[in-house]
């Protein structure tokens, strides 16, 4: 340390002798030599530096201590004379005879041979020409490091050390986000004015074209691809396949079914969503998984052609970015929060989550892809996730009839060609006729409707069959959804009677209806909060079924009703339908209609509530026939009461119209709630 301490004073030494150290008004420091000044912080003081050792000592210095001296003497000429820079200084500061640092070398060799880009959500691209064809990477992927390197040894013939190539990217990146063009990139399949592209992800980066004319391979598709890791080859479709060869390789019951699978795989063809949930569920020995398998190595083979279940919503958008199906293996009934993120992947959605090595900015992961989903027992049990699900379940296949797998992949290998050509045959039939189909109504997810009655031609299929057979599956699919949950068979039968309240008295009427293993059972709704949330999912499904859950809107009270009762019933307030009227032969005399609830024969039966505002517990008999008289609500003869009951305090009910002459004890005591609810509001009333 001493050693270089002393060259570095030696230097200043040398240099104090042989120079005249000044700055200029702007604080430059200068040395001037022999009537030539030039600025010290340049290469020309570095090399005088050291010819002044060399030729006083015969030694050279240490670039360390060169830089000693030079900084000491920096520090001398700004504390020194201030003048004006004379007409002939060299003012200088660049360094050309520097060498040029490998970083440098990287991003000017970079620039010459990459066209650098970016996408809308600003990752940026380089697009390279290679043997002959383009190729398109993302700046921070392991393909590009490489090529990086490659370029330096080809140039130089030394490999660059990893800083180097981090700071050559950074500046590639910088120069891409803010001077480069913007352009859309893909995974698989893309569509570019009216065509659809399919990446076959080959060597050469070539992709089929398909047009409302038929497809044909092109080698400089006008759309950009990229390739994520684990992104296998498809094979060159070859024309004249047929798509019912398929019906040999996947384990389907019938021809409902394969026209089901048939259209997935159509619509997996397609790059706008949204995209069906191809669920297959069966037992041990059904080839579910054989079948996802070849499903998604027709049109999206990759490493991970089969996926366990993702331990998060993160983790399952990691996957749908990475690749363009999604394909998840031998699964048991999904937990809520994976349901609801393949719903989202199905039909379009996004997920952030917080930038690694960052405070305040988010990673965006934005998808929509087909999905495949195996699993024994039903795996989409919820009523949203099977509203966009294909459901299939592939019979059980006989020991005698079994194949080995190797023997069936190798036969299926061979057919994937023709199956592809098939399958891009339906695909330009349904560019074809997808703007002249009309569907007389629309289902849900009724763009993929369109689409697969679109491509129905091809895959022999006459004009509204698929719509029918997709129909019939969704009509299941509701059923599958109604089994699920154990608040169903209660509401089935409360519809009938009709209810209209709050939640809290729904889920208690309900509770009403079951044994207690049932309320305290894990899928039981513990709130009303949680009984509205299961009833909105359930909606769809129990429409379906004849069942009409509606969400009224807010009373006058501020409280949210709930009507639940049978399809087509009148849905106004507290005013069923009137019963059909009696025949002939079962005319009442006057002294049996007074004993009936509804003595003027209408199916209106008047409860009026006792002074304590509750209705007296009475038998039936003469107590319940007679009335009391209860005021106007505030006494305002035009003011409505809180029940909808014109504010006279009564309360029409619906007898059981069986034309009995006694009353009906299940409406009694139905009378008898509203009876109490409606002495509850009127207090509540009267307190605001």
């Amino acid at each position: 340390m001493s050693d270089r301490l002393n060259v570095a004073t030696r230097l200043v030494a040398l240099a104090g002798d042989a120079g005249d150290f000044w700055h200029s008004p702007s604080g430059d420091p200068f040395v001037s030599v022999d009537g030539t000044s030039w600025l010290l912080d340049t290469a020309r003081t570095r090399q005088w530096l050291a010819g002044l050792l060399d030729v006083a000592e015969g030694r050279t210095p240490e670039g360390s201590d060169i830089k000693a001296a030079a900084a000491t003497l920096a520090a001398r000429a700004r504390g020194g004379e201030e003048r004006e820079p004379p007409e002939d200084s060299d003012l200088s500061e660049d360094d050309d005879d520097r060498p040029k640092s490998q970083a440098t070398v990287l991003v000017e060799l970079a620039t010459a041979r990459a066209d650098l880009w970016v996408t809308p959500d600003d990752q940026a691209f380089a697009t390279l020409d290679t043997d002959g064809h383009r190729e398109h990477w993302a700046l921070r992927s392991t393909r590009m490091r490489r090529w990086l390197a490659g370029l330096l040894y080809e140039s130089a013939g030394k490999a660059p050390g990893s800083q180097a190539v981090a700071d050559a990217l950074a500046v590639l990146e910088s120069q891409a986000l803010f001077e480069g063009p913007r352009h859309d990139v893909h995974v698989r399949v893309a569509g570019h004015d009216g065509r659809i592209y399919l990446d076959l992800a080959d060597e050469s980066w070539r992709a089929v074209e398909v047009t409302r004319d038929g497809w044909a391979i092109v080698t400089d598709p006008p759309v950009r691809f990229r390739r994520p890791r684990g992104l296998h080859t498809l094979p060159e479709p070859v024309p004249g396949g047929k798509v019912v060869e398929l019906r040999r390789f996947v384990n389907v019951s019938d021809e409902g079914d394969f026209a089901l699978v048939t259209a997935w795989l159509l619509a997996a063809l397609r790059p706008v969503g949204p995209y069906p949930v191809l669920a297959l569920h069966g037992e041990q020995g059904s080839a579910k998984s054989m079948t996802a398998r070849m499903l998604a190595k027709l049109v999206d083979p990759s490493s991970a052609g089969l996926r366990a279940e993702p331990r998060d919503v993160r983790d399952l958008m990691i996957a749908a970015t990475n690749g363009w199906t999604v394909s998840l293996d031998n699964l048991s009934p999904l937990t809520p929060w994976i349901s609801d993120a393949l719903c989202r992947l199905s039909t379009g959605g996004g997920f952030a989550a917080r930038e690694l090595y960052s405070d305040d900015e988010e990673k965006i992961f934005d998808a929509q892809r087909p999905i495949i989903l195996n699993g024994i027992a039903e795996v989409a049990t919820r009523g949203d996730l099977l509203d966009r699900c294909l459901v299939v379940s592939p019979p059980r296949i006989p020991e005698d009839a079994r194949r080995a797998e190797a023997e069936l992949l190798a036969d299926f290998d061979a057919a994937r060609p023709r199956l592809l050509g098939a399958l891009l045959d339906a695909v330009a039939c349904g560019l074809r006729r997808v703007d002249d189909v009309r569907l007389d109504r629309l289902p849900r997810m009724a763009d993929f409707a369109i689409w697969a009655e679109a491509c129905a031609p091809a895959l022999g299929l006459a004009d509204g069959e698929f719509v029918e057979v997709y129909a019939g599956n969704r009509d299941a699919a509701a059923e599958t959804a109604l089994e699920d949950s154990p608040v169903v068979e209660p509401v089935r039968a409360l519809a009938v009677e009709g209810f209209e309240g709050i939640s809290a008295e729904l889920l208690a009427a309900l509770g009403d209806r079951v044994d207690e293993n049932t309320t305290r059972g894990k899928a039981w709704p513990k709130s009303p909060r949680g009984l509205s949330g299961s009833l909105r999912r359930l909606a769809p499904a129990l429409r379906a079924v004849g069942v009409d859950v509606e969400f009224l809107p807010r009373a006058h009270s501020g409280r949210r009703l709930i009507s639940v009762r049978t399809a087509g019933a009148d849905k106004g307030r507290d005013r069923p339908s009137p019963p059909s009227p009696p025949s002939p032969a079962a005319a009442e005399t006057a002294s049996e209609r007074e004993k009936r609830p509804d003595p003027a024969g209408d199916g209106r039966v008047t409860v009026e509530p006792a002074g304590d505002g509750r209705t007296p517990a009475g038998d039936g008999g003469a107590d319940a026939d007679r009335h009391r008289e209860i005021p106007r609500r505030n006494g305002d003869p035009d003011r409505p009461g809180p029940c909808g009951d014109g504010g006279d305090g009564r309360i029409q009910l619906l007898s059981d119209g069986r034309g009995g002459s006694g009353p009906d004890p299940d409406l009694s005591a139905r009378a008898e709630r509203l009876a109490a609810r409606h002495a509850d509001l009127a207090a509540e009333a009267e307190s605001c």
